[in-house]
């Protein structure tokens, strides 16, 4: 059986690893929010920010994974503190790559402030509520083991994938009808699309969450836990 002088140290390395996740995904949130309102209120200069903040986002990335590799080696975790580990490892991926569909907003919105700005712009605001939600409920169940919240983000991902579809639908008849604005119009349609891969990484962690808490695979359709 370890010492407590090793677990205590292991736990350490692991809070430390927690923490660094923390500030991660607090910092993937906020460009994600700063990358929409550079869109919506055509601020060039938060475009700019979150795209220079992209920076940290894959520096802490890069470096929960070196940690995670090395807690692995030298304490050889088992069960629950191992998928603890490895999840963490995990769900880093999924937030730098959210990070990049923040970027791609930006990059996009930035591009379209050099413009006129057209009316359909505010058609991706409830897309981006959806993912946005999508993406806080996922964090939550990670952060506080909740099963129930984890598998309701993985339910409440079909429903931002009926609003990306209907909202790129009717971007789809605006650039048919609006052959002047078609630039634009395209552009919305990359951000909705970006949109809907950050429920689609927000569905991927909460799969995280369910694994590291319940030791079960939900990927690809597999058997849910129960709840209750």
């Amino acid at each position: 059986m370890p010492s407590e002088h090793i677990l205590g140290k292991f736990q350490k390395a692991l809070d430390e690893l927690t923490a660094d996740l923390n500030r991660m995904s607090a910092l993937v949130v906020q460009n994600l929010e700063s990358a929409m309102r550079g869109l919506l209120e055509r601020d060039t200069a938060l475009c700019a920010q979150v795209i220079a903040d992209d920076e940290e986002v894959d520096r802490l990335e890069m470096k929960i994974d070196e940690e995670g590799l090395k807690v692995i080696m030298l304490y050889q975790p088992v069960a629950s503190d191992l998928r603890k580990v490895v999840t963490t490892m995990r769900v880093a991926s999924n937030l730098e790559r959210v990070g990049d569909q923040a970027v791609g907003i930006a990059k996009r919105a930035r591009k379209m402030n050099k413009n006129l700005e057209i009316a359909e712009t505010r058609l991706v605001e409830p897309v981006y509520e959806k993912a946005a939600e999508l993406l806080s409920s996922s964090l939550q169940a990670w952060r506080e083991g909740d099963i129930g919240k984890a598998l309701e983000v993985k339910s409440a991902d079909a429903d931002l994938n009926k609003a990306y579809k209907a909202v790129s639908k009717q971007l789809t008849s605006r650039m048919e009808e609006d052959s002047a604005h078609v630039r634009e119009y395209l552009n919305l349609q990359f951000v909705i699309r970006f949109l809907e891969r950050v429920g689609d990484h927000a569905k991927n962690i909460s799969e995280e969450a369910v694994f590291a808490e319940a030791a079960m695979d939900i990927r690809h359709g597999r058997k849910r836990p129960e709840v209750g």
